[in-house]
């Protein structure tokens, strides 16, 4: 089967149907390895049956597969579940829910797109500053080091300042970084590409990283003190993602190609 065969394959065999299902992780990120898998996110839409009773179930699904040689995870969240994630500051969700790398896609998916707008806030911010330090606390701590948790940490440092900056989600760092323009960025990045046995960084100049660490750290903190966005999603953002949920867990739905 080609990839685009086995990608269709993992989304249709799902127990339930999806209202969207995109890819994550690396080749969203714009530096997947030649051995890299195929990470999958999305939100299915739970029966009645299923949510209405006294324990909910299945609110997320996880599923791992090797399919003709390709490697593929995915994780998905009811639809409930995922709104209120898309409520509470987490740039997960968001990336996952405007990544171009589109496997299946609705119609309500391209509202939901339009309503999660007004779910970005200048509180997003804490989201990157969190995972940038994960991911410069385990590079630090590595011997040798990895190029991979050092792309991280550029990464969502980088998304986070464009997001303060403009609104908008973009998670691909060779995007991100014809704005920023950043040089060694585009070493690394084909340091990893290139495969395993280019990605440790045997003479990494850890003093350099770190200062533009936290350089990059100081103008994320900037963006967010002088963005436009709002503190909270407004009452109306609220309301829209209500009445989507309500219309496709009551009404049904169709997918479309």
């Amino acid at each position: 089967m080609s990839l685009e065969q086995c990608l269709q394959g993992i989304v249709a065999s799902q127990p339930y149907p999806l209202l969207f299902a995109t890819i994550s992780g690396a080749h969203l990120y714009g530096f997947p390895s030649p051995d890299s898998d195929f990470d999958l996110r999305g939100s299915h839409v739970l029966p009645l049956e299923t949510i209405a009773g006294l324990e909910p179930r299945d609110e997320t699904l996880e599923d791992s597969r090797v399919v003709d040689g390709y490697e593929m995870d995915i994780v998905s969240h009811d639809i409930r579940k995922f709104f209120h994630l898309l409520l509470k500051k987490n740039g997960y969700v968001l990336e996952q829910l405007f990544s171009p790398l589109v496997v299946l896609t609705t119609q309500e998916h391209q509202e939901l797109k339009t309503i999660a707008r007004g779910c970005v806030t200048r509180h997003h911010s804490h989201h990157y500053f969190g995972f940038a330090e994960t991911q410069w606390k385990l590079f630090a701590k590595e011997s040798p080091r990895r190029v991979k948790p050092l792309l991280y940490v550029y990464r969502v440092l980088l998304t986070g300042i464009h997001l303060m900056r403009t609104g908008d989600v973009e998670a691909n760092l060779v995007t991100l970084n014809h704005t920023f323009k950043l040089p060694y960025v585009t070493d690394l990045v084909a340091r990893k590409l290139a495969g395993p046995e280019k990605s440790k960084l045997e003479d990494a100049d850890v003093s350099f990283h770190e200062s533009e660490y936290q350089r990059l750290r100081g103008e994320l903190q900037a963006a967010h003190d002088g963005s436009r966005l709002p503190e909270l999603p407004s009452e109306e953002t609220r309301g829209a993602l209500n009445a989507l949920l309500v219309t496709v867990r009551t009404k049904g739905w169709a997918r479309t190609a």
